[in-house]
């Protein structure tokens, strides 16, 4: 798989430009801001219909711009696809496949797969859960596109639930049991009965977390029992650390359960479903008192380490780069494996990052990639095993090979 050719209008800081690409090797050059890493993360857009470096698309459209055009052909197996997306903030984006115009968004997935590794990879191993669990859903995606519409349908349900969670702590002025009256019922209705009111309907939406939570549990846990022994052998070639690689799943489940999960249990969907049903039923209290969801997997984390440590707060610098950079070489070796060709490798201003050593051993890593993206300040932090097509990027303008 590889991207033959990209045509971005209004992106970030380019009102136009294309890009001609062919397998192997390219590398664009050019300082910092002056728009290398736009052309890769338009790429890495049109793979997962996100950004590694903002949460909204409002960024992403040129100031000024109502709209972002991204068009990629991409070539699999000898066949290529068009891909087109429109990304107009404030309003629903659209995406065409081959000229013709697909129902949602999502469904171009799969067309086109990435593994990017750029500098703020590095929050995977410092930063907040949030990252971790990013990470493992947008590489489930990557695996299986329809995961996309079970994390869409998930995070609707924590909408909806967190909102009468929150009705329901109102009406009970904040403490369950306390007693006191809310001015959140309508006036003439009792605040206790609207209050257990609203706790009778929490049932129906305990059942819809559960099912669904209870599914992308498992998808989640299945994943990182398949990841971990390629994180592991990729983090030692790149490393060159003795130490092994962990990645243990901390679940919000109730004690039992998430321990044997943090052993490397995978029950099935119908046992998480139950042990998410009986967690949300120990832990209904807690929520009506604070009015938020504290059980599912938007509550889990993902426990990385080195030999006995855990990495967060215990790896050095170069600890950290080279396990984020097993994360995501570990995601690729992954797909590579399950699709039976080669996502696109896209290395956004990391060689910089890598001391010699680092450099040289990720460079022979990589080398049979089918095609590799790189984006650099200066030509001598790329290896010159790394060798190939060459674009320079000097304020929005891309000129070369």
């Amino acid at each position: 798989m590889y991207v033959r050719h990209l045509s971005i209008g209004d992106f970030r800081s380019y009102p136009a430009a294309e890009l001609a690409l062919e397998p192997g090797v390219t590398t664009l050059v050019g300082l910092n801001g002056q728009g290398k890493t736009n052309l890769v993360e338009a790429i890495g857009y049109v793979a997962s219909l996100s950004s590694h470096r903002v949460a909204t698309d409002q960024p992403l459209v040129r100031f000024g711009a109502d709209r972002a055009i991204v068009r990629a052909a991409v070539v699999r197996d000898e066949r290529e696809s068009l891909v087109e997306l429109e990304i107009t903030p404030g309003r629903a984006n659209r995406a065409k496949l081959n000229r013709s115009p697909l129902p949602r968004t999502r469904d171009v997935l799969g067309t086109l797969r990435t593994v990017l590794f750029a500098p703020e990879d590095l929050a995977l191993i410092k930063g907040d859960p949030g990252e971790r669990r990013r990470f493992l859903d947008d590489l489930l995606v990557q695996r299986q596109p329809r995961w996309s519409g079970v994390r869409s349908d998930y995070d609707k349900i924590l909408k909806q639930r967190g909102a009468l969670l929150k009705s329901a702590a109102a009406l009970l002025g904040g403490k369950r049991g306390r007693g006191r009256r809310s001015s959140a019922a309508p006036e003439g209705v009792d605040p206790r009965a609207a209050a257990e009111d609203a706790v009778r309907t929490l049932d129906i939406w305990d059942d819809h977390l559960a099912t669904v939570g209870g599914q992308l549990l498992y998808a989640r846990l299945r994943l990182l029992r398949d990841l971990v022994p390629h994180l592991q052998q990729a983090y030692r070639e790149v490393s060159a650390n003795q130490s092994e690689a962990t990645a243990v799943y901390r679940s919000s489940l109730h004690d039992e359960a998430a321990e044997a999960i943090a052993g490397g249990e995978v029950p099935e969907p119908d046992e998480l479903r139950q042990m998410l049903l009986d967690t949300l039923g120990e832990r209904r209290d807690q929520e009506i008192e604070r009015g938020v969801n504290l059980v599912g997997p938007h509550r889990d984390d993902l426990v990385l380490g080195l030999g006995p440590m855990p990495a967060k707060g215990y790896a050095s610098h170069g600890e950290s780069w080279s396990f984020a950079l097993g994360l995501r070489l570990a995601a690729y070796h992954l797909l590579r494996h399950d699709l039976g060709d080669d996502p696109v490798l896209v290395l956004d201003d990391v060689f910089a990052e890598l001391d010699s050593g680092r450099r040289e051993r990720l460079a022979a890593m990589i080398v049979d990639c089918e095609q590799v993206l790189i984006t650099a300040a200066v030509p001598e932090d790329v290896p010159e095993s790394m060798a190939g097509r060459r674009y320079s990027v000097t304020l929005g303008e891309v000129s070369g090979p």
